[in-house]
Protein backbone atom coordinates (compact mmCIF):
# COMPACT_ATOMS: atom_id res chain seq x y z
CA UNK A 1 0.00 0.00 0.00
CA UNK A 2 1.31 3.62 -0.62
CA UNK A 3 0.09 6.07 1.60
CA UNK A 4 0.41 10.09 0.91
CA UNK A 5 1.98 11.96 3.16
CA UNK A 6 2.72 15.54 4.17
CA UNK A 7 5.08 17.49 6.41
CA UNK A 8 6.27 20.64 7.11
CA UNK A 9 10.05 20.97 7.26
CA UNK A 10 11.11 24.93 8.33
CA UNK A 11 9.29 26.83 5.92
CA UNK A 12 8.56 24.50 3.35
CA UNK A 13 5.64 21.90 2.96
CA UNK A 14 6.67 18.35 1.55
CA UNK A 15 4.57 16.01 -0.18
CA UNK A 16 5.73 12.22 -0.22
CA UNK A 17 4.68 8.89 -0.82
CA UNK A 18 5.71 6.25 1.52
CA UNK A 19 5.14 2.68 1.38
CA UNK A 20 5.99 0.04 4.10
CA UNK A 21 6.49 -3.50 4.80
CA UNK A 22 4.17 -5.61 6.66
CA UNK A 23 6.67 -6.21 9.31
CA UNK A 24 9.73 -4.85 10.12
CA UNK A 25 13.09 -5.79 8.94
CA UNK A 26 16.58 -4.44 8.58
CA UNK A 27 16.71 -3.59 5.36
CA UNK A 28 17.89 -0.01 4.60
CA UNK A 29 14.97 2.26 3.21
CA UNK A 30 15.17 3.47 -0.38
CA UNK A 31 14.65 7.08 -1.56
CA UNK A 32 13.13 7.78 -5.09
CA UNK A 33 13.15 10.65 -6.56
CA UNK A 34 11.57 12.25 -9.84
CA UNK A 35 12.18 14.38 -12.14
CA UNK A 36 10.96 16.83 -14.99
CA UNK A 37 8.09 17.54 -15.33
CA UNK A 38 6.47 14.71 -13.32
CA UNK A 39 6.10 13.83 -9.10
CA UNK A 40 5.99 10.87 -7.11
CA UNK A 41 3.50 9.48 -8.50
CA UNK A 42 5.89 8.24 -11.20
CA UNK A 43 7.02 5.90 -8.77
CA UNK A 44 3.43 4.23 -7.80
CA UNK A 45 4.33 0.79 -9.44
CA UNK A 46 7.62 0.63 -8.18
CA UNK A 47 6.96 1.17 -4.40
CA UNK A 48 4.59 -1.79 -3.39
CA UNK A 49 7.16 -4.36 -4.63
CA UNK A 50 9.99 -3.28 -3.15
CA UNK A 51 8.05 -2.88 -0.25
CA UNK A 52 7.13 -6.37 -0.40
CA UNK A 53 10.38 -7.79 0.09
CA UNK A 54 10.64 -5.19 3.04
CA UNK A 55 12.05 -2.31 1.93
CA UNK A 56 10.73 1.24 3.15
CA UNK A 57 10.24 3.67 0.10
CA UNK A 58 9.74 7.05 0.47
CA UNK A 59 9.22 9.51 -2.90
CA UNK A 60 8.85 12.99 -2.34
CA UNK A 61 7.61 15.78 -4.44
CA UNK A 62 10.47 17.89 -5.22
CA UNK A 63 9.96 21.64 -3.94
CA UNK A 64 7.94 23.15 -6.39
CA UNK A 65 6.09 20.06 -8.05
CA UNK A 66 3.43 17.69 -7.46
CA UNK A 67 1.81 18.58 -4.44
CA UNK A 68 5.14 20.29 -2.42
CA UNK A 69 5.08 23.78 -1.86
CA UNK A 70 6.08 26.03 -4.71
CA UNK A 71 7.39 28.73 -3.40
CA UNK A 72 8.25 32.12 -5.12
CA UNK A 73 11.59 32.81 -6.31
CA UNK A 74 12.36 35.07 -3.54
CA UNK A 75 11.79 32.21 -1.17
CA UNK A 76 13.85 29.90 -3.29
CA UNK A 77 15.86 30.15 -5.74
CA UNK A 78 15.80 26.88 -7.59
CA UNK A 79 19.13 26.35 -7.90
CA UNK A 80 20.91 22.66 -7.57
CA UNK A 81 21.76 23.94 -3.96
CA UNK A 82 18.39 25.07 -3.08
CA UNK A 83 17.16 21.40 -3.67
CA UNK A 84 20.36 19.92 -2.44
CA UNK A 85 19.84 22.15 1.46
CA UNK A 86 15.95 21.51 1.30
CA UNK A 87 16.72 17.73 0.29
CA UNK A 88 18.92 17.33 3.23
CA UNK A 89 16.43 18.94 5.90
CA UNK A 90 13.45 16.80 4.47
CA UNK A 91 15.68 13.68 5.32
CA UNK A 92 16.44 14.76 8.64
CA UNK A 93 12.97 15.53 9.33
CA UNK A 94 12.18 11.67 8.64
CA UNK A 95 15.09 10.79 10.25
CA UNK A 96 16.68 8.97 7.24
CA UNK A 97 20.36 8.61 8.02
CA UNK A 98 21.52 5.77 5.43
CA UNK A 99 19.74 4.73 2.26
CA UNK A 100 19.61 3.36 -1.40
CA UNK A 101 19.04 6.55 -3.66
CA UNK A 102 17.27 6.18 -7.05
CA UNK A 103 16.96 9.08 -9.28
CA UNK A 104 15.55 9.72 -12.52
CA UNK A 105 15.49 12.29 -15.17
CA UNK A 106 16.19 15.75 -15.33
CA UNK A 107 16.47 16.94 -11.59
CA UNK A 108 18.03 13.25 -11.12
CA UNK A 109 21.27 15.36 -11.91
CA UNK A 110 20.75 17.01 -8.68
CA UNK A 111 19.87 13.93 -6.60
CA UNK A 112 23.29 12.30 -7.74
CA UNK A 113 24.98 16.09 -6.45
CA UNK A 114 23.15 15.43 -3.32
CA UNK A 115 25.00 11.82 -3.30
CA UNK A 116 28.03 12.97 -3.77
CA UNK A 117 27.92 15.39 -0.93
CA UNK A 118 26.51 13.26 0.90
CA UNK A 119 27.96 10.05 0.43
CA UNK A 120 28.28 9.24 3.80
CA UNK A 121 24.42 8.39 3.55
CA UNK A 122 24.20 6.59 0.61
CA UNK A 123 24.30 2.49 0.66
CA UNK A 124 23.77 1.64 -2.89
CA UNK A 125 22.57 3.98 -5.94
CA UNK A 126 20.54 3.35 -8.91
CA UNK A 127 20.02 5.82 -12.06
CA UNK A 128 17.60 5.80 -14.55
CA UNK A 129 17.94 8.01 -17.80
CA UNK A 130 19.71 10.76 -16.00
CA UNK A 131 21.75 13.11 -17.34
CA UNK A 132 25.50 11.90 -16.91
CA UNK A 133 28.00 14.35 -18.65
CA UNK A 134 28.44 17.02 -20.23
CA UNK A 135 27.32 16.10 -23.45
CA UNK A 136 23.83 16.02 -21.70
CA UNK A 137 21.54 19.02 -22.91
CA UNK A 138 18.25 20.25 -21.71
CA UNK A 139 15.73 19.02 -24.64
CA UNK A 140 14.42 21.82 -26.53
CA UNK A 141 10.95 20.70 -25.25
CA UNK A 142 12.26 21.69 -22.03
CA UNK A 143 14.48 24.38 -22.40
CA UNK A 144 11.92 26.42 -23.88
CA UNK A 145 9.62 26.67 -20.52
CA UNK A 146 12.45 28.75 -19.95
CA UNK A 147 12.20 31.15 -22.49
CA UNK A 148 11.03 34.77 -21.98
CA UNK A 149 7.40 35.57 -22.80
CA UNK A 150 7.11 31.93 -24.10
CA UNK A 151 8.03 29.95 -21.08
CA UNK A 152 5.16 32.09 -19.28
CA UNK A 153 2.62 30.85 -21.40
CA UNK A 154 3.87 27.01 -22.11
CA UNK A 155 4.54 26.14 -17.94
CA UNK A 156 0.50 27.63 -17.91
CA UNK A 157 -0.53 25.17 -20.24
CA UNK A 158 -1.31 22.07 -18.00
CA UNK A 159 -1.15 19.59 -21.17
CA UNK A 160 3.15 20.06 -21.38
CA UNK A 161 2.62 17.39 -18.88
CA UNK A 162 0.75 14.97 -21.81
CA UNK A 163 3.09 15.87 -24.23
CA UNK A 164 6.44 15.82 -22.73
CA UNK A 165 5.42 12.30 -20.77
CA UNK A 166 4.14 10.64 -24.10
CA UNK A 167 7.26 11.85 -26.30
CA UNK A 168 9.59 10.96 -23.57
CA UNK A 169 8.32 7.79 -23.01
CA UNK A 170 7.24 7.17 -27.11
CA UNK A 171 3.89 5.33 -25.35
CA UNK A 172 0.48 6.27 -24.93
CA UNK A 173 -0.32 7.37 -21.35
CA UNK A 174 -3.68 6.63 -19.96
CA UNK A 175 -6.02 9.36 -18.82
CA UNK A 176 -6.45 8.39 -15.43
CA UNK A 177 -2.58 8.48 -14.54
CA UNK A 178 -2.10 11.94 -16.70
CA UNK A 179 -4.97 13.46 -15.02
CA UNK A 180 -3.20 12.88 -11.51
CA UNK A 181 0.01 14.29 -13.53
CA UNK A 182 -1.90 17.58 -14.26
CA UNK A 183 -3.12 18.20 -11.38
CA UNK A 184 -0.69 20.49 -10.07
CA UNK A 185 -1.15 22.99 -13.08
CA UNK A 186 -4.71 22.57 -12.87
CA UNK A 187 -4.98 24.30 -9.27
CA UNK A 188 -2.72 27.28 -8.78
CA UNK A 189 -0.56 28.99 -11.97
CA UNK A 190 2.22 28.53 -9.23
CA UNK A 191 3.00 25.17 -10.45
CA UNK A 192 3.89 26.26 -13.84
CA UNK A 193 5.90 29.80 -12.35
CA UNK A 194 8.10 26.87 -10.29
CA UNK A 195 9.05 24.90 -13.23
CA UNK A 196 9.86 27.75 -15.17
CA UNK A 197 12.47 28.85 -12.36
CA UNK A 198 13.22 25.42 -12.16
CA UNK A 199 14.58 25.58 -16.08
CA UNK A 200 16.10 28.89 -15.73
CA UNK A 201 18.03 27.44 -12.95
CA UNK A 202 19.22 24.13 -13.44
CA UNK A 203 22.72 24.44 -14.20
CA UNK A 204 23.20 21.72 -15.74
CA UNK A 205 26.81 22.53 -17.48
CA UNK A 206 28.37 23.21 -14.18
CA UNK A 207 26.15 19.86 -12.55
CA UNK A 208 27.55 18.07 -14.98
CA UNK A 209 31.18 18.88 -14.40
CA UNK A 210 30.84 18.47 -10.66
CA UNK A 211 29.07 14.57 -11.56
CA UNK A 212 31.54 14.03 -14.11
CA UNK A 213 34.55 14.55 -11.63
CA UNK A 214 33.00 13.17 -8.34
CA UNK A 215 32.01 9.82 -9.74
CA UNK A 216 35.31 9.49 -10.88
CA UNK A 217 36.23 8.15 -6.87
CA UNK A 218 32.92 6.91 -6.26
CA UNK A 219 33.13 3.41 -4.18
CA UNK A 220 29.51 2.49 -3.59
CA UNK A 221 27.20 -0.40 -5.70
CA UNK A 222 25.94 1.68 -8.80
CA UNK A 223 23.03 0.26 -11.06
CA UNK A 224 22.16 2.40 -14.76
CA UNK A 225 18.97 1.17 -15.56
CA UNK A 226 18.67 2.73 -19.05
CA UNK A 227 15.52 2.97 -21.18
CA UNK A 228 17.48 2.32 -24.57
CA UNK A 229 15.05 4.67 -27.14
CA UNK A 230 15.50 7.52 -24.95
CA UNK A 231 14.98 10.59 -27.33
CA UNK A 232 17.21 12.55 -24.98
CA UNK A 233 19.81 11.06 -23.36
CA UNK A 234 21.69 8.55 -25.13
CA UNK A 235 22.71 4.80 -24.35
CA UNK A 236 26.36 5.92 -24.93
CA UNK A 237 26.56 8.81 -22.15
CA UNK A 238 25.10 5.62 -19.64
CA UNK A 239 27.46 3.13 -21.06
CA UNK A 240 30.48 5.18 -20.48
CA UNK A 241 29.74 6.48 -17.01
CA UNK A 242 29.42 2.61 -15.88
CA UNK A 243 32.29 1.70 -17.15
CA UNK A 244 34.11 4.56 -15.75
CA UNK A 245 32.66 3.61 -12.31
CA UNK A 246 33.77 0.62 -10.09
CA UNK A 247 30.81 -1.42 -8.78
CA UNK A 248 28.84 -0.56 -11.45
CA UNK A 249 26.30 -2.43 -13.52
CA UNK A 250 24.42 -1.43 -16.62
CA UNK A 251 21.15 -2.82 -17.57
CA UNK A 252 19.55 -2.02 -20.64
CA UNK A 253 15.46 -1.85 -21.24
CA UNK A 254 15.65 -2.30 -24.91
CA UNK A 255 11.99 -1.11 -25.44
CA UNK A 256 11.92 1.30 -22.54
CA UNK A 257 12.68 5.47 -23.14
CA UNK A 258 13.16 8.04 -20.74
CA UNK A 259 10.55 6.98 -18.33
CA UNK A 260 10.97 3.38 -17.62
CA UNK A 261 9.22 3.40 -14.70
CA UNK A 262 5.51 4.60 -16.58
CA UNK A 263 5.47 1.36 -19.19
CA UNK A 264 8.08 -0.71 -17.80
CA UNK A 265 7.85 -0.81 -14.23
CA UNK A 266 7.75 -4.68 -13.79
CA UNK A 267 11.74 -4.62 -15.60
CA UNK A 268 12.77 -1.78 -13.43
CA UNK A 269 11.14 -3.49 -10.46
CA UNK A 270 13.09 -6.86 -11.22
CA UNK A 271 16.13 -4.52 -11.50
CA UNK A 272 15.76 -3.08 -8.34
CA UNK A 273 14.81 -5.33 -6.05
CA UNK A 274 18.02 -7.64 -5.73
CA UNK A 275 19.97 -4.23 -5.96
CA UNK A 276 18.43 -2.66 -2.87
CA UNK A 277 17.83 -5.66 -0.69
CA UNK A 278 21.18 -4.36 1.61
CA UNK A 279 20.74 -5.04 5.75
CA UNK A 280 21.61 -1.52 7.27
Amino acid sequence: MVTENKIKVGSIDWFYRESTPRSETDLVPVVLLHGLPTHSYLWRQIMPGLANQGTRCIAPDWVGFGFSAKPELKEFNYTPDAFINALAEFLQALKLERFSLVVQGFLGSVGLQYALRHAEQIESLAILNTPLASSAKLPWQMKQWGLPLAGDMLTQDPLLVDRTLESGSRYRIGDRDLDIYRQPFLKSSSAGRSLMSVVRNLQLPSAMAEIEAGFKQWQYPTAIIWGMTDPWLPPIMAQNFAAAIPHSKFIQLEEAAHYPQEHFYDVVLESLLPFVRRVS
